[in-house]
């Protein structure tokens, strides 16, 4: 059967699956399964997580963890299985081995690995998440199957400074198309890459709306409850979080309880900040929480508060899903100016927005009067909560996002032929 004739499957390439901090790819898997099309999931490494969300066990397409090569033999023995698996192999790649000499040896070889994989599967696309390892495989595989491939791309994918851009420009130019979760990468995109101008396109990572009910915020009485959640890493902030909070302290300011759930390298330093700050009975350090109790700990708090800066390395969030999940749920959040988050959080109308420049200084005065700001009476709780929920179903619902990247990649496939 040739490629335009066959029933359209989409096979999902991820670094690591699943992966606790990646909620956004599995609402996406979710919601394109729940619209009836058949997926499948290739995993390049395993996960080494101790916690998974609940939602993990909906998902019904197939996973294949594709091994990491251990030795010549194993390499060998893939490209043996390929060759007679895929007839064209001996013809399709040596176009693809100026790419394989710049690789990794392990991607090279998952890459043809994939190629078996989604030949025997009957994968007539491939989408990888990240411009990363997940993307040069995919493009090996594509190039190698005769499959068109696309891209997520996120974070730091594009602005660590380990990026790799030639290669990754090498890599974007053979994809069918490349999605941008945000306004702000897509203009990156384009600035960076101006070859991408045709294959660029805007998809924002949406929600499940019907698992964040909205629910009109009420007045804050007693201690201002502050929600934060992402990894104890540098490009989420925390630690200024914590500066600003203990600023507050005192008479003058409002009474404040702060509640972080996640873990990373950053967590014992971020304990011992509170510690130092007198701040014990103030912050607490939850850990990891699946996305229930992300939920539980958004009903809780008054507001949520995501006071992300660009790391020394480069590195910064795309738009946290966290903070959509907040928004769609009621709750005020008060955001930094990173990357994307303005187009989500537009201040006075859908939130409050700090500079993430004056933050990444050590200037935390504007995140403390925010702070202040939401704990006043005459603060427009239910007005901006109103305001944030209407954006989030116009342009973060999972199910239109979804759709339109259905859309594209079937498109994509019945052009191949």
């Amino acid at each position: 059967m040739l490629p335009s004739e066959a029933t359209p499957r989409v096979g999902y390439v991820l670094k690591v699956y699943p992966r606790f901090s990646e909620t956004f790819v599995v609402t996406e898997i979710l919601s394109r399964e729940a619209a009836g099309e058949d997926l499948a999931i290739f995993a390049l490494r395993p996960t080494t997580d101790a916690r998974f969300h609940p939602e993990i066990a909906k998902v019904q397409a197939p996973v294949t963890h594709l091994p990491k090569p251990a030795k010549l033999t194993d390499a060998w023995n893939v490209l043996r299985r390929a060759r007679a698996v895929i007839p064209e192999l001996d013809h399709r790649l040596p176009a693809v081995m100026p790419l394989l000499a710049r690789l990794d040896p392990p991607e090279a070889v998952q890459g043809v690995h994939l190629a078996l994989s989604a030949t025997e599967q009957g994968i007539t696309h491939l989408h990888a998440h990240f411009g990363s390892m997940a993307a040069r495989v995919a493009r090996v595989a594509s190039a190698i199957a005769g499959i068109p491939f696309s891209v997520t791309t996120h974070a730091k994918d594009l602005f660590h400074e380990s990026v790799d851009h030639d290669l990754l420009l090498e890599v974007l130019s053979a994809a069918d198309h490349v999605v941008a979760i945000s306004e702000f990468n897509h203009q990156f995109l384009l600035g960076r890459y101006p070859e991408l101008a045709d294959r660029v396109v805007l998809i924002r990572n949406g929600l499940d709306l019907a698992k964040f009910s909205y629910a009109p915020p009420e007045p804050v009485t007693g201690a201002l409850k502050v929600a934060a959640v992402g990894r104890l890493v540098e490009k989420k902030g925390f630690d200024h979080l914590i500066e600003a909070v203990r600023e507050l302290a005192g008479p003058a300011g409002p009474t404040v309880q702060v509640r972080i759930a996640g873990d990373g390298e950053l967590r014992a330093q971020l304990a011992a900040d509170i510690q130092t700050a007198g701040l014990v009975g103030t912050i607490e350090l939850l850990g990891p929480r699946h996305q229930e109790e992300i939920r539980d700990l958004l009903r809780w708090a008054d507001v949520m508060v995501a006071p992300c800066v660009v790391g020394a390395d480069g590195n910064a969030d795309g738009l946290p899903t966290v903070l959509l999940e907040a928004m769609a749920m009621g709750v005020p959040v008060i955001a930094s100016d990173v990357t994307g988050i303005p187009e989500a959080v537009r201040d006075g109308r859908t939130g409050q927005l700090l500079s993430a420049d004056r933050l990444g200084t050590g200037d935390v005065s504007e995140l403390a009067q925010a702070l202040v700001r939401a704990a006043d009476p005459d603060y427009p709780r239910v007005a901006i909560a109103r305001a944030a929920r209407d954006l989030i179903e116009a342009e973060f619902d999972t199910a239109r996002q979804a759709l339109r990247l259905a859309s594209r990649q079937q498109g994509a496939a019945l052009l191949v032929g």
